[in-house]
């Protein structure tokens, strides 16, 4: 009965079987299940010389004086590509927190990160321009999964469409992928996890979760680590300041500072760092 179910017991079997299996020997192989897994691979800077790296505007809720500062040392240094590293908008109105309902609307909201990108067109009018979305970016996606899964895949509900970052020429860079810069790793710093900034400063802890060097946002403050690793080779990390309000609702006392980076990437891929911070008075130091 097994032979004929199979369609193993004869040609004419064979065409009408319920459960036919492949010829060769008795018996059965069973394969690896196929994996849904999709590869995780880097975004890659191409051909890039000189990177500006902005971090931690939170649009609406920036620090003008501090982003037009960091904009005008990058513009003075000729920058061939600009980098937001995370945390562009702040998306005050759709975060799972507590919020204050005397806030501003969400399409206002919206409307300041649209003028921003386009602010930013205008100062690097020439430059790359690339997107990579911090924990306050992704809250637009959560907020669609957790109330309206249905709609989610509509053009009209995807983030790049909502900026219109087309018109202005600026690629995006979501799932939480490294952006690289030769040789060096960008992230944004959420991707790795809780505790990144409670070993010494940030730079450090970001230096313990990747034992690799690196460059991170997200903790707002500017810091460095430099550590050889068993084989006497330099492992070097960077993180760097905001550019939003100093004294945010959520922690009114941060130790944060204003800041941006600069990176430069040689023809062999190898790169140096000038981690910015901005000072009173708006002035731009070196760290």
């Amino acid at each position: 009965m097994i032979r004929l179910v199979r369609g193993n017991a004869g040609e004419t079997f064979r065409k009408h079987a319920t459960s036919p299996r492949r010829l060769g020997r008795a018996g059965q192989k069973l394969s690896c299940p196929p994996s849904f897994a999709e590869p995780f691979l880097p975004f890659l800077l191409d051909g890039c010389k000189l990177v500006g790296v902005l971090s931690d505007t939170h649009v609406p809720y920036h620090q003008p004086k501090a982003w037009e500062a960091a904009v005008a040392a990058l513009q003075n240094r000729g920058i061939d590509t600009l980098v937001i590293n995370g945390d562009y908008l702040d998306f005050y109105q759709v975060s799972r927190w507590d919020k204050n309902p005397k806030a501003r609307r969400f399409k206002e909201e919206v409307q300041s990160g649209i003028d921003g990108l386009r602010w930013l067109r205008e100062c690097f009018p020439k430059a790359r321009i690339v997107y990579k979305l911090g924990n306050h970016d992704e809250r637009w996606d959560k907020f669609i999964w957790q109330r309206a899964p249905e709609i989610f895949d509509l053009p009209a509900c995807q983030l790049p469409v909502i900026l219109e970052t087309e018109k202005v020429g600026v690629e995006v860079v979501g799932e939480q992928r490294p952006i690289m810069a030769g040789k060096l790793p960008i992230l944004h710093g959420h991707e790795l996890a809780k505790g990144i900034a409670a070993p010494v400063n940030p730079a450090r802890g970001a230096f313990l979760k990747t034992l690799h060097s690196v460059l991170v946002g997200h903790s707002h403050r500017t810091s460095t680590h430099v550590e050889p690793d068993m084989f006497g080779r330099e492992v070097a990390v960077w993180s760097t300041g905001m550019l939003c309000a100093q004294n945010p609702e959520y922690n009114r006392f941060a130790k944060s500072n204003w800041g941006f980076a600069c990176v430069e990437v040689y023809g062999d891929g190898e790169f140096s760092v000038e981690n910015y911070r901005i000072s009173e008075g708006w002035k731009v130091r070196a760290s």
